[in-house]
């Protein structure tokens, strides 16, 4: 069976090439877990969010769901970088609610030494983002440690 999905990035990484996402994406891990390893997973879209506020959100996922995409994933750049979007829950609601599309918020497992640091931040609450996103956070902390 077929997945289609898209991944959306910070505008702030809008050079990345993506490395670690597909990594996760052919290892099933961070966001990508939700997949059995014998789905196929095609991408059918790659974006930025446009650079803050998030201008693209808008419209990127039209395009997306045209091209058929059943899920987008909002990138683990979102929750890590610094500062961390604080706009990741706007987004998941937006896109959900205008294109009737699944929001899964994150692709790549967070890197150890993020947590490590992220973990110390009065404004980044692990229990908040285990909220948002679940599945990264209960990453194996080895996991995590081979994306540093």
């Amino acid at each position: 069976m077929t997945k289609k999905i898209g991944i959306i990035i910070c505008g702030r990484y809008g050079n990345c090439g993506g490395g670690k996402c597909f990594r996760a994406l052919r290892e099933r891990v961070g966001g990508f877990s939700i997949y059995a390893k014998e789905d196929r997973v095609e991408i059918v879209g790659y974006s930025t969010c446009g650079g803050c506020p998030g201008g693209n959100v808008e419209y990127v996922p039209e395009e997306m769901k045209k091209n058929g995409a059943e899920t987008i994933h909002l990138a683990t750049g979102l929750i890590v970088g610094y500062p961390p979007c604080p706009r990741i829950r706007q987004f998941k609601e937006f896109i959900e609610c205008r294109y009737g599309i699944p929001v899964v918020v994150g692709t790549h497992p967070i890197p150890l030494r993020y947590m490590e640091t992220h973990g110390k931040l009065s404004f980044w609450s692990k229990m908040d983002m285990k909220a948002l996103a679940g599945r990264l956070m209960d990453e194996d902390p080895g996991i995590m440690k081979a994306y540093d």
